[in-house]
């Protein structure tokens, strides 16, 4: 199982808790992981990724192991900490303006 928290605006239009759980079939990858979460919330779907490209939304920012993996490729594999539960993967809405 993979925890993925959620930023307050996404939790609101899936109805969840500030942290879900999805489950990853083969390689957890970061991909992957998206995957599942939209495939359990559909609702989601175009609103951390865009539609066909399925590349993040500008404002959207992820965060795994405190490290910023917003332009990492989706095939890359998730770390054993993110892979196993014991780390969430983090999605995060990024803040602009002055």
């Amino acid at each position: 199982m993979i925890r993925i928290a959620l930023p307050a605006h996404l939790r609101q239009l899936a109805n969840a808790s500030h942290e879900v759980e999805v489950e990853v079939e083969g390689i957890p990858t970061l991909g992957a992981a998206l995957d599942a979460l939209e495939a359990r919330y559909p609702m989601l779907r175009g609103t951390v990724r865009d539609h066909i490209t399925k590349e993040r939304r500008p404002f959207i920012r992820f965060f795994v192991c405190q490290g910023d993996w917003s332009h990492e490729p989706p095939e890359t594999p998730l770390p054993d900490e993110i892979a196993t539960g014991a780390e969430p993967l983090r999605v995060v809405g990024a803040m602009a303006g002055g």
